[in-house]
C-alpha cells in the first residue's frame, strides 16, 4: 500500500499500524549501533600504540596547504576515484580539523584522509544531524599494513567529533574491497545500505556508518 506526501512511499501493513500507532520505529526501522562500541578517545588510544609499535618514525599530522599537490598525487595513483584540485582545496580550507596526512621517517607525504560535515537525516536517529563524511583516505603502496590507515581514521573521526561536533560518521567503500570493509568494522562502522552502481566503473558500495563518539 502507497500514500504521496513529499515522495512516494510504500508501507507494509506491520508499518501503516506503526504508523497508526504513532511506533516509529516500525515505520522507518533505524540499524542498531554493534555491541561494544569503540569510542572515538578508545580508538584514538589504540592508533598512538598501534604506530608506535609497527610504523616507528612515522607520523600523522593535520595537512598544510603545500602538501596538497602530493595529496592529489597520492590520490591518482592509489585510487580510481579522483577529484579535481579545487575540491581538495575546498574540504582544506572548510575541514582542516579533519583533514590530515601520514608521513614517512623521512619527511614524505605517505597517505592522506579528507573529510567534509553534512547535516543530513541520520542513519541511527529519526531526525537530521551533523553527519562526518570520510571523502577519501589513501596509503601509498610500500607503506600499508604499518596501522598509518587505522591511524588516518582515528586522528579524522577525533577532529570531526570534537572540533565540529559530529553525531555520526559515514563513508563508502566498494563491497569487493574487503581489507578497507575490514578496517572499517574494527572502528565499528557498520553496513547500513548499499549504494547500486555507485562507482563510475559500475561497481556498488556499501554505505557504512557507526555514531559519535
Amino acid at each position: 500500500m502507497c500514500f504521496n506526501s513529499l515522495q512516494h512511499i510504500c508501507l507494509s501493513q506491520k508499518q501503516w499500524k506503526g504508523l497508526l500507532h504513532g511506533d516509529s520505529d516500525l515505520v522507518f526501522k533505524k540499524p542498531k549501533p554493534p555491541p561494544n562500541l569503540p569510542s572515538v578517545e578508545e580508538i584514538y588510544r589504540v592508533a598512538n600504540i598501534v604506530l608506535k609499535e609497527k610504523a616507528p618514525g612515522y607520523r600523522i599530522r593535520r595537512a598544510r596547504e603545500e602538501d596538497l599537490g602530493r595529496v592529489m598525487e597520492i590520490n591518482r595513483l592509489s585510487l580510481p576515484e579522483n577529484y579535481p584540485p579545487y575540491f581538495f582545496h575546498d574540504l582544506w580550507e572548510r575541514y582542516k580539523d579533519a583533514f590530515y596526512v601520514a608521513e614517512s621517517p623521512e619527511g614524505e607525504v605517505v597517505g592522506y584522509i579528507m573529510c567534509r560535515v553534512e547535516r543530513k537525516p541520520g542513519f541511527f536517529r529519526h531526525f537530521m544531524v551533523k553527519s562526518g563524511h570520510i571523502v577519501s583516505i589513501a596509503v601509498m603502496e610500500g607503506h600499508r599494513r604499518r596501522g598509518l590507515g587505522y591511524g588516518l581514521m582515528a586522528y579524522a573521526l577525533k577532529g570531526l567529533y570534537e572540533s565540529y561536533g559530529c553525531e555520526e560518521t559515514y563513508l563508502e567503500v566498494r563491497v569487493t574491497n574487503k581489507p578497507a570493509i575490514n578496517l572499517y568494522e574494527k572502528l565499528g562502522y557498520i553496513v547500513v545500505k548499499i549504494a547500486y552502481r555507485y562507482y563510475l566503473d559500475g561497481e556498488d558500495a556499501y554505505v557504512m556508518a557507526r555514531p559519535l563518539p
